[in-house]
C-alpha cells in the first residue's frame, strides 16, 4: 500500500528513578498513556526505549520479569495496541528455554505480531550477565509501505549492523535505546551519521531518569536520509513526534550515491581484513 508519509511517536519514558524500579504494571500503563495520546495525534506507531515493559538497569529483577515472546506482557501490549488503534514498539526480557535476551517486539494495531528482534552486540556486563546475544542481524518488516528494520541501542554503533539493514533494503531502521551518560555524543553524532552513511531514517528512542547506577541522557531523535534533525527530545519525559516517507529516501539515494558508489570489489568480506589489537600500529 502506498501512503505519501506515516507519522511515527518516539516515547522517551516513562520517567525512572534509581531508589525504586517502576513495576511491569506501570511501565505498561505509561505506554498505554503514550500510545493513546501519539494516536490522537494522527500517529500509526508509537516507539517505546529498550526493556520498556520492564526496566533495563533492574539487575536480578531481569530474570524474574523475562517471559517468553507471547507471554502476558505481550498480551497486555496488544490490548493497549487494539485499544488506541496504533502499532506499538516495546522492549523486553525474552525467556526461551533457559535463555535470556533482550528483545524488541512489534505489535500491529490489530494486536498481531509484526516483528521480533534479539539484541545482537551486547553492552559490557550491563548485558551480558544478563542475555544471551541474538543470532540473527536483520529483522525487517513492512509497515504503511515503507521497509523497516529494527536493532537494539549498542547495535547502532556499529556501521556494519546498519549497512546490512541498507543492503537488505531497509529504509527505516527503528532503534530502542537505553543510552546513559556521558554517551551523549552517540545520540548526537553518531546517530545521524549513521542515518546519513546508510541512507535512511533513523528514529533511536532512549529512556529518561535513572536506574541503579545509571542515568539515562535522554535526547531521543528522528534523523532523516540527509542527517537532519527531524525532531530531538531534552532528558526528560516526553513524547515526539516525526513523519517517516519511503519517497524521501529513494530521493535522498538518489542525490548522495553513497550506496552506490562503494568499491564492493576491494571490500567485499570486511572479515577477511580485520587487525587484531595486538598487530595494530
Amino acid at each position: 500500500m502506498h501512503v505519501d508519509s506515516v507519522r511515527v511517536g518516539l516515547f522517551q519514558g516513562p520517567l525512572t528513578t534509581p531508589d525504586t524500579f517502576a513495576s511491569v504494571e506501570f511501565n505498561l500503563a505509561a505506554i498505554d498513556t503514550a500510545a493513546r495520546e501519539a494516536a490522537a495525534s494522527g500517529a500509526k506507531i508509537v516507539l517505546t526505549p529498550e526493556m520498556s515493559a520492564t526496566g533495563y538497569d533492574i539487575g536480578e529483577l531481569v530474570s524474574l520479569r523475562a517471559e517468553p515472546a507471547d507471554g502476558p506482557i505481550f498480551d497486555s501490549v496488544a490490548e493497549i495496541a487494539r485499544s488506541a488503534g496504533i502499532a506499538v514498539v516495546y522492549g523486553y526480557p525474552e525467556l526461551d528455554g533457559g535463555d535470556i535476551y533482550n528483545s524488541v517486539q512489534v505489535v500491529d494495531r490489530d494486536g498481531t505480531s509484526l516483528a521480533h528482534y534479539r539484541k545482537t552486540h551486547l553492552f559490557s556486563t550491563l548485558d551480558r550477565e544478563h542475555f544471551r546475544p541474538g543470532e540473527t542481524l536483520v529483522v525487517g518488516f513492512d509497515f504503511e509501505g515503507i521497509r523497516c528494520g529494527l536493532l537494539i541501542c549498542y547495535d547502532v554503533e556499529f556501521p556494519e549492523a546498519v549497512r546490512a539493514h541498507a543492503d537488505a533494503g531497509t529504509e527505516w531502521l527503528i532503534v530502542p535505546t537505553g543510552l546513559m551518560t556521558p554517551y551523549e555524543h552517540i545520540a548526537q553524532q553518531v546517530v545521524p551519521a549513521r542515518a546519513y552513511e546508510s541512507q535512511m531514517f533513523v528514529t533511536y528512542v532512549n529512556r529518561c531518569g535513572a536506574e541503579t547506577e545509571l542515568t539515562y541522557c535522554g535526547l531521543s531523535c528522528a534523523i532523516a536520509p540527509d542527517g537532519a534533525e527531524l525532531a530531538r527530545a531534552g532528558g526528560g519525559q516526553e513524547l515526539l513526534f516525526a513523519d517517516i516517507a519511503a519517497a524521501t529516501v529513494s530521493q535522498s539515494r538518489t542525490l548522495n550515491t553513497h550506496l552506490d558508489d562503494r568499491r564492493l570489489d576491494l571490500y567485499p568480506d570486511l572479515s577477511v581484513t580485520t587487525v587484531s589489537k595486538e598487530n595494530r600500529r
